[in-house]
């Protein structure tokens, strides 16, 4: 087929048009086709901002200070009670009427070891309550891994779009210089700007989709991004996961260090902790007083009827008692039976949880492992092949057997397979996070 000269210089400029979309679809795993810069915020230190500024995490914390004020709060002892009292005859005889005082200090005295009880209890309390962080905090690091995986998605699709966008342009811009040649006709050149102008709503979208996510970023760390790190450029390229251990390796790492089933057994520990100190507290508490009682001296005299009276002496007279409570209030063992039913709880808890960790990950890893084929496959196939097609179309179309519609629709296939594969490296990065945090390790990417 021979062409003109005019017709040969805009199909070059067509077809230098269409290579920017195919140079971007042409980078592979072996390129690492992670369309970020290098430098920029790596996901290492935007889980460190996370975790050092997250207010959430900072609220959490304060539990675990209010739970090491409780140890204090659970080893006081009963307060000693003074009494202060002072006795006087009303009925004026004649004789003396000195004003008697008393003095009596008394103390409960705890039996049964309730104290020691307490604070088993208290401080049990605080490492229930440090799992607790250690909890929030893994569920901190799985949403923050979340929010950094989708924005780097929406940042890499943006560009990849923005690409396409460009070539689109480029093709209008070739074709408009064909018809005005007299290669092409309205229709065709019509079509391609129509291809451009819709495609133009997805780059809206995909740069609104890219913000929205880049703003999802703040929100763990109380703060705008800006504030926290001078460079906002994301740092996507996610090296693999190294995995030396097998399945069953996995499963007894997991029950070793996972945060619930610490928080299970923190809960069981503490219910009962709890569980004794309701036993002790079944003891009865028995009250020392010791008290002292003064009688002044009087002299002696006549009282109203004439009759003498003998002086008195001074006197004081010391006391000691003891008092007992009579427990018929212990035969209801209620306390006890609600103290063993939360115990019988916590051990069913602890039970479901080892189950749930082992079946976590286990599921992790298969859908790791299939998350890992399938980014493998994008790589050695699917992008390879997309590439393939969208160079014989091109071939085609500058031969004159193939259409527009025809390249265009090539152009969106090979689009699509770009995308779908950075839906792929994203599903693996999350992935990869649930599974490590699966096992009770820290996220790393």
């Amino acid at each position: 087929m021979q062409f003109p000269i005019s017709s040969l210089k805009c199909l070059t400029l067509l077809l230098a048009a269409l290579g920017l979309g195919g140079a971007a679809l042409a980078q592979t795993a072996a390129q690492a086709p992670a369309l970020s810069a290098v430098a920029g915020l790596n996901f290492a230190d935007y889980l460190s901002a996370v975790e050092q500024n997250s207010l959430d995490l900072q609220s959490q914390q304060q539990n675990v200070v209010s739970a090491r004020a409780g140890i204090g709060i659970a080893g006081i002892r009963p307060d000693p009670q003074l009494t202060l009292g002072a006795s006087r005859e009303q009925v004026r005889a004649g004789t003396p009427r000195p004003l008697n005082r008393n003095y009596e200090v008394s103390m409960e005295l705890e039996t049964g070891g309730k104290r020691s009880a307490r604070v088993r209890a208290a401080r049990s309390q605080v490492r229930l309550a440090e799992a607790g962080v250690e909890g929030f905090r893994t569920q901190l690091f799985s949403d923050a891994a979340q929010d950094f995986t989708q924005a780097c998605r929406d940042q890499q699709a943006l560009q990849r779009k923005e690409q396409t966008l460009k070539a689109l342009s480029d093709v209008v811009k070739a074709n408009e210089v064909r018809r005005k040649a007299g290669d092409i006709g309205t229709v065709e050149w019509r079509q391609s700007r129509v291809e451009r102008d819709q495609f133009q709503t997805d780059v809206t979208q995909a740069r609104a989709d890219a913000q929205t996510s880049r703003l999802a970023l703040s929100v763990p760390l109380g703060r705008r991004l800006s504030e926290v790190f001078s460079s906002e450029d994301l740092q996507c390229d996610f090296q693999p996961f190294a995995n030396n251990k097998n399945i069953e390796a996995l499963v007894v790492q997991a029950l070793d260090a996972r945060s619930d089933v610490r928080v299970a057994q923190a809960t069981l520990d503490n219910a009962r902790d709890n569980a004794g100190v309701a036993q002790a507290n079944r003891w009865v508490n028995p009250t020392l007083a010791v008290g002292m009682a003064t009688i002044p001296a009087t002299v002696a005299g006549v009282d109203n009827q004439g009759n003498p009276y003998d002086a008195g002496n001074r006197s004081r007279m010391l006391s000691v008692s003891v008092s007992v409570p009579i427990p018929f209030s212990r035969l209801n063992r209620g306390e006890v039976l609600q103290a063993e039913a939360v115990v019988t709880q916590a051990m069913l808890g602890l039970q479901q949880s080892q189950h749930k960790a082992e079946t976590d990950v286990r599921s992790a890893y298969f859908r790791f492992a299939a998350a890992r084929e399938n980014v493998e496959r994008y790589r050695s196939n699917v992008l390879t092949d997309a590439q393939r097609v969208l160079e014989s179309i091109r071939l085609s179309y500058r031969h004159g057997e193939a259409s527009l519609l025809e390249l265009l629709s090539a152009q969106r296939s090979a689009d699509d397979a770009y995308l779908g594969y950075l839906q792929a490296e994203a599903d693996l990065a999350k992935a990869t996070v649930d599974l490590q945090l699966s096992i009770g390790q820290r996220p790393a990417l």
